[in-house]
């Protein structure tokens, strides 16, 4: 019997007080090693050098053109979003430290409303008829859940594991990532969170000029 591909290390740390890990995806280096991957741009890839830190990408990074798909079986892309900051978390049911900050990412989306969307990514293989039972148990009304068997934007990202969450200006550009668990809704990370929104609202404002 083979042994399951798509998980090779568990690696767990103490983080904040709290237990955080990450899931790394067999592979991965193998399939992207033709390009840079936006893992190495935020953490001079080193793997486990900002694991469970929101760390900038500096300068940020254009993100790749990704379709993928609602829970209703409309098609969805990156695109369709332009002009919003974007959260993209990519998660799986069966990742056990996705399924603990999911709770976190809710909160997040319904403290920041419309200035920051969400976007929940599940890289499941089977796609709606495992997510949507998985769903069914938990209690997510704010989360915007999207579904990619296939993980093209998993690929796409160059996302070395799970739970990945990348964060996206209004222009489509890649300006942080965090690999690992958060607390997404704690101080510390709304306070970053906000540093990025902040700035963009100033950028607003002096572009309307005076009113």
């Amino acid at each position: 019997m083979k042994v399951l591909r798509i998980v090779i290390v568990l690696v767990i740390l103490a983080a904040g007080g709290g237990l955080g890990a990450f899931l790394y995806l067999s592979g991965t280096r193998d399939r992207h090693d033709s390009g840079a991957l936006a893992s190495d741009a935020a953490d001079g890839g080193s793997p486990s050098a900002a694991l469970g830190k929101l760390t900038p990408l500096d300068p940020p990074l254009p993100a790749p053109e990704l379709s993928f798909g609602a829970r209703d079986g409309s098609p969805a892309q990156l695109a369709d979003f332009h002009g919003h900051w974007l959260l993209v978390n990519l998660w799986a049911t069966w990742c056990a430290p996705c399924v603990r900050e999911m709770p976190s990412l809710d909160r997040l989306q319904a403290e920041l409303g419309s200035r920051l969307m969400v976007l929940a990514v599940s890289q499941d293989r089977g796609g709606a008829q495992v997510v949507d039972p998985f769903l069914a148990k938990l209690s997510l009304p704010a989360l915007h859940i999207y579904l990619d068997p296939k993980a093209v934007v998993g690929k796409g990202f160059g996302a070395r594991g799970l739970p990945t969450t990348f964060l996206l200006d209004g222009e489509g550009r890649i300006r942080a990532q965090l690999e690992g668990a958060a607390e997404w809704d704690s101080p510390g990370m709304l306070a970053a969170l906000e540093r990025y929104l902040h700035d963009a609202d100033a950028g607003t404002k002096s572009t309307a000029g005076p009113g």
